[in-house]
């Protein structure tokens, strides 16, 4: 059942449904819909009065909401002028008719050829492709750059993985000889990378993040700390 309340003099609706529950349960999506269950024995007076009591929480919540929904990156739609980030610079998107699906950049615009321009999917796979191409290109540069740094040390050259990750940029399985980075580093920029190989690197020597391991991980950079606010700033990943 709709309906709708003023809390702190903004209107507020709700879903009133009526459920076999001890308790009044309030819920807030992160569409900043209201929801709350409640007891057929529980009069309509009793909800209301629940309501005002939590009104500072209930508007707090849905505008912190609205807050994430208006800085969430958008779907991408693949169009002129579109912006992506490469190696922490952004570039402009031109898309073009052609007789193959390539992609190129000259470090400004990002050309994007497709035989049929309005085939999103296409446009879509086509660029991603590409982007995991690059990710992958620059991260072994890297690992080959910095892997003499701990070949002294007996450490064998691993085998390179690579994958979307949630919530990590990049790990380690020192037993099995593994460093695995997440495809969304080449929105990085390459000084950034450079921490998240060095770091996955350490754990071959020390595998937890210990007080030994960020000793190491500054003998190798002494500079990691300012690398990893930089990440840190354009996203809110663990490392």
């Amino acid at each position: 059942m709709k309906r709708t309340i003023e809390l702190n003099s903004r209107q507020i609706e709700y879903d009133l449904q009526r459920k076999p529950v001890k308790n009044l349960n309030l819920r807030i999506k992160p569409d900043g819909s209201v929801f709350l269950s409640a007891n057929d024995t529980v009069s309509l007076k009793s909800i209301e009065g629940f309501l005002h009591e939590k009104a500072e929480y209930i508007i707090k919540a849905i505008d912190q909401y609205a807050e994430i929904e208006r800085y969430a990156p958008k779907a991408k739609q693949y169009v002129d002028g579109e912006s992506f980030r490469v190696l922490g610079r952004d570039q402009r998107l031109q898309v073009i008719e052609g007789k193959r699906n390539s992609v190129s950049s000259d470090g400004v615009y990002i050309t994007l050829c497709v035989k049929t321009p309005d085939d999103l999917d296409l446009k879509q796979r086509t660029l991603e492709r590409w982007l995991q191409r690059s990710c992958r290109e620059t991260i072994r540069e890297l690992c080959e750059s910095i892997y003499p740094k701990f070949q002294k040390y007996g450490v064998a050259f691993p085998e390179l993985r690579y994958r979307n990750m949630v919530s990590r940029w990049g790990s380690c399985q020192p037993k099995r000889g593994v460093l695995t980075f997440n495809y969304l580093l080449i929105e990085a920029p390459v000084s950034c990378i450079e921490y998240v190989v060095t770091h996955e690197f350490t754990h071959f020597l020390c595998p937890s993040h210990s007080k030994e391991f960020y000793l190491l991980l500054s003998t190798f950079m002494p500079d990691w700390q300012e690398r990893k606010r930089v990440l840190e700033h354009m996203y809110a990943y663990a490392e």
